[in-house]
């Protein structure tokens, strides 16, 4: 998988310049575009999980064994419930 390249958020973009006070004068609320607005609220919902839901936790680790799962790469905390899963009694 390739890594994205992080960019600056100040970094100057030639297709998308700085909104000028006319350019702010001319725009439009988002209400005046229904459709648009509605595909917009639906990208950030999440859709139906295919597994159980998971539960949220807070829990304290030795910082060793969060560091050294971290080091293994994305996934890490999957890992540590498949630790968990795998040294659980019963």
């Amino acid at each position: 998988m390739k890594k994205k390249t992080k960019i600056a958020p100040d970094t100057p973009d030639e297709d998308t310049p700085e909104w000028t006070a006319e350019d702010f004068a001319r725009a439009k609320p988002l209400d005046h575009f229904p459709e648009l607005a509605e595909i917009i609220r639906k990208r950030g919902e999440r859709g139906p999980q295919k597994a159980p839901t998971k539960q949220q936790v807070t829990l304290r680790l030795d910082r060793d064994v969060v560091e050294r799962f971290k080091a293994t790469g994305p996934g890490w905390q999957s890992r540590i419930n498949n630790a968990l899963r795998k040294a659980r009694v019963g």
